[in-house]
C-alpha cells in the first residue's frame, strides 16, 4: 500500500514537471506568423522576436520548444523578406557570405546551449539582447555607406557571425537584432541595405539551426511550418514598404518594438524561476 502511494505521488511530480506537449491552437500560431512576417520585412529581421513571445504567451508552447519552432518558422518569412530585398538591389552580397561563414557555425553551438541552459537563464539573455540592441538604435547614427572591405573586416565579420549565429541558435531569432545594428554602427551601413544583408545571412543560419534543433526533439515542424508559411505574405509586404522609410524613422520604430518585446519575456521570469533548480 505504502510502495502503491509512493509511486503514485512519484508519477504526479514527474507530470506536473514535465512540460505540455499539447499542440497550440493553429490558428494563434498563425496570426503570431502574420505578425512575424510583417517584422520580419519591414525591420530584416527573421520574425523570432514576435514568434518567440507569441509562442509562449499566447499559444502556450514550452519556451525552449519555442526558441526551437521559432528559428525554423524564420526560414520562409526570411526568403520571402529576402526577394523582396534582392529585386530592390538592398543586398550587399560581398558582406552576407562573411558574416554567414559565422553564423551557420554560431547556430549549431547555440542549439546545442538551447538544451543545456536553464529557461530562466535563456529567457535572460533573450531580454538582454534585445534592450541592447534597442539602446543602441536610439543613439543618432551616421550611415552613408560602407567602406571597401579589408582583410581585418573580414575577419571581423565572420566573428559576428559567429556571436550572431550563437545567438540565433539560443534564442531562435534570425539575428537580424544583431546583424543590423553592427552594420549600420561598425560598418557604416544604409539601414535598408543592412536589412537585405541580414536577412540573405538569415537563410542559411535558419537552415544550419533548424537541423541541429531537430536532433535535439526541440523542434515543432508544423507548428513552424504554419507560422512561417502565414508569415510569407506580410513578409513581402514589410520589405516594400522598408524601401520607402527613412532610416531615422525605421530605427526608431524598431527600438520601440524591441523595448515592448523586453517588457513581455520580462513578465515571464517569474514562470520559468523554477528552471534555476531544475536546469
Amino acid at each position: 500500500m505504502i510502495r502503491a502511494r509512493l509511486a503514485r505521488s512519484v508519477r504526479r511530480v514527474a507530470n506536473a514537471a514535465a512540460p505540455t506537449t499539447t499542440r497550440p491552437d493553429m490558428r494563434i500560431v498563425a496570426l503570431v506568423g502574420l505578425a512575424a512576417g510583417a517584422l520580419g520585412g519591414l525591420f530584416g529581421v527573421g520574425g523570432g522576436l514576435i514568434i518567440v513571445p507569441g509562442l509562449v504567451l499566447v499559444a502556450k508552447v514550452e519556451r525552449r520548444l519555442a526558441h526551437g519552432t521559432s528559428l525554423a518558422a524564420t526560414l520562409p518569412i526570411a526568403l520571402a523578406s529576402l526577394s523582396t530585398y534582392v529585386a530592390h538591389g538592398n543586398v550587399d552580397w560581398a558582406v552576407a557570405p562573411l558574416m554567414a561563414i559565422g553564423t551557420v557555425t554560431g547556430a549549431v553551438a547555440g542549439t546545442k546551449l538551447l538544451t543545456i541552459l536553464p529557461k530562466r537563464t535563456i529567457t535572460i539573455v533573450f531580454i538582454v539582447t534585445v534592450l541592447a540592441t534597442a539602446v543602441r538604435l536610439l543613439l543618432a547614427t551616421e550611415a552613408t555607406g560602407r567602406d571597401n572591405l579589408t582583410a581585418w573586416s573580414g575577419v571581423l565579420l565572420v566573428v559576428i557571425g559567429l556571436a550572431t549565429g550563437t545567438l540565433s541558435g539560443l534564442l531562435g531569432i534570425g539575428g537580424g537584432v544583431v546583424m543590423v545594428p553592427v552594420m549600420v554602427v561598425l560598418f557604416g551601413m544604409v539601414p535598408v541595405i543592412a536589412k537585405g544583408t541580414s536577412v540573405a545571412v538569415i537563410v542559411p543560419t535558419s537552415i544550419m539551426g533548424t537541423l541541429s534543433n531537430r536532433s535535439n526533439a526541440n523542434v515543432d515542424l508544423k507548428v513552424a511550418a504554419v507560422a512561417g508559411g502565414s508569415g510569407v505574405v506580410s513578409a513581402i509586404a514589410g520589405g516594400v514598404i522598408a524601401d520607402g522609410i527613412s532610416p531615422g524613422v525605421a530605427n526608431l520604430m524598431f527600438a520601440f518594438l524591441l523595448l515592448f518585446v523586453a517588457g513581455t519575456q520580462i513578465l515571464t521570469l517569474r514562470s520559468d524561476h523554477d528552471e534555476v533548480a531544475v536546469g
